[in-house]
């Protein structure tokens, strides 16, 4: 695959992060009862990126909670070829019974991975809302889900992989678009 452009800068995520974060306490009017959400691996950084910068608005924590949707797949057969499935189990450090879940994820691309997400949310309780909060969308929906909350929405081709790199885990912070 080859590099195609560097949709997102450094200082461009943090930007829309920071849109993220004020558009979360504004919706929410404040962020009481709020939960946030991260879909493992780069939803979690997200999602602590996300937290801390409603803790510099706020003045107040919000949690943080990881989840892992590798259960809860659709094409769990097809992604793991005939391997078992490496669980990492979630981690949700409140109960989510009456919360204002905001689920966390990098990129929203057919739906499907959130789909997973809002079905182990609601095996760990029945929040009062779930929200979607992502750092890119690039389209191609298979499912009706769209997020409430985007940091930026970069339009796609079928043959074309938003890859979203993160300082925590691949030392830079872009986003870019490769193709084949």
């Amino acid at each position: 695959m080859n590099q195609k452009a560097v949709v997102l800068d450094a200082q461009a995520i943090g930007r829309a992060l920071t849109r993220i974060a004020h558009q979360i306490i504004e919706k929410n009017k404040g962020i009481e009862n709020c939960v946030l959400v991260g879909i493992r691996t780069r939803g979690i950084f997200i999602a602590e990126r996300l937290a801390a910068k409603i803790e510099e608005i706020e003045g107040k924590p919000i949690p943080v909670g990881e989840l892992d949707i590798t259960l809860y797949r659709d094409d769990l057969t097809k992604k793991t070829d005939d391997q078992e499935p490496l669980v990492k189990g979630s981690d949700i450090p409140v109960e989510l019974k009456d919360k204002k879940v905001i689920l966390v994820d990098d990129v929203l691309y057919t739906g499907r991975t959130v789909r997973a997400g809002l079905d182990a949310v609601m095996d760990l309780g029945r929040p009062s809302t779930i929200q979607l909060a992502v750092l890119v969308d690039r389209g191609h929906r298979e499912l009706p889900i769209r997020a409430d909350y985007v940091g930026k929405n970069i339009p796609t081709s079928s043959n074309e992989k938003v890859v979203v790199e993160l300082q925590d885990v691949d030392k830079v912070d872009q986003v870019s678009i490769f193709e084949n």
